[in-house]
């Protein structure tokens, strides 16, 4: 699993506020529970209230445990607030086809691509998630005095890959700063340049390469979010909410990549 929780900042302004808490409980609870995923074909019927019982993807449903369990960690007397985002994708071996199948479960503004390093650049990229907003720089957010939860507004969706594809998670202190063509062709890009490691299964240094491919893209977000006059994306989504903003954005930048192999 690989995955990215971006907590809201704000929270750091606020009396017992700790959103980095929040964003490494929830992927701390998320990835306990992945670990007993049981059948991923067969779904999970849970009470999420009294009054309803609603069929989850196991996803959803653990990411709906782990929200719960966090909740209850910082519940009183320790009581901490904050919220996150969540983004994260669990690689799956069907076992009726061997066919290798990646959920990814969406809440919020982070984004989860899949690239395929074997095609041309310009058609490496195999999927995206849709990012969900309350409204302008409100994503969807789990925590405290938040009305989202996995369980109504998560989105889980299934992915077909085979090894050598590339899984990427980002916060949005990236996509904020760099438009999607460009994450995708820094990441093709340094996966072509690291190719020689990458390509062989035997090698030791895959993981260090690996980190090379998400520190490049770290890079090539924060020069456009220390830059003042640069053209971003949330520049640009600024301008059409009518608010006058130039520039790149300056945030917490998170960048997560793994390539897909069979062990």
């Amino acid at each position: 699993m690989i995955a990215v929780a971006d907590g809201v900042g704000a929270w750091a302004q606020k009396e017992r506020g700790h959103a980095a808490l929040w964003s490494r409980l929830i992927l701390h609870f998320w990835s306990l529970a992945l670990e007993d995923i049981g059948d991923v074909e067969a779904g999970i019927t849970k009470s999420i209230n009294d009054d309803k019982n609603q069929v989850l993807s196991p996803f959803t449903a653990n990411l709906q445990t782990a929200y719960s369990q966090t909740v209850a960690a910082t519940a009183p007397p320790t009581e901490i607030f904050g919220t996150t985002t969540a983004s994260g994708a669990a690689l799956i071996a069907e076992p009726s086809t061997s066919q290798l199948t990646l959920h990814v479960t969406q809440l919020g503004d982070s984004v989860v691509l899949v690239l395929r390093p074997s095609k041309p650049v310009n058609e490496a990229l195999l999927y995206k998630t849709e990012e969900q907003w309350h409204w302008f720089d409100c994503p969807r957010q789990l925590g405290t005095n938040s009305p989202d939860t996995p369980a109504e507004n998560a989105v889980t969706e299934r992915v077909s890959v085979q090894e050598g594809d590339i899984i990427v998670a980002i916060s949005d202190g990236v996509s904020d700063n760099l438009w999607i063509h460009e994450v995708v062709e820094n990441v093709y890009n340094s996966v072509i340049k690291h190719n020689s490691v990458l390509g062989n299964s035997e090698s030791s240094r895959g993981a260090e390469a690996m980190q090379e491919v998400a520190n490049e893209l770290v890079r090539a977000a924060r020069v456009i979010a220390e830059d003042p006059f640069a053209e971003s994306p949330f520049m640009e989504r600024a301008v059409e909410e009518g608010l006058p903003t130039e520039g790149g954005k300056l945030d917490d930048i998170s960048v997560v990549v793994g390539m897909v192999r069979r062990t």
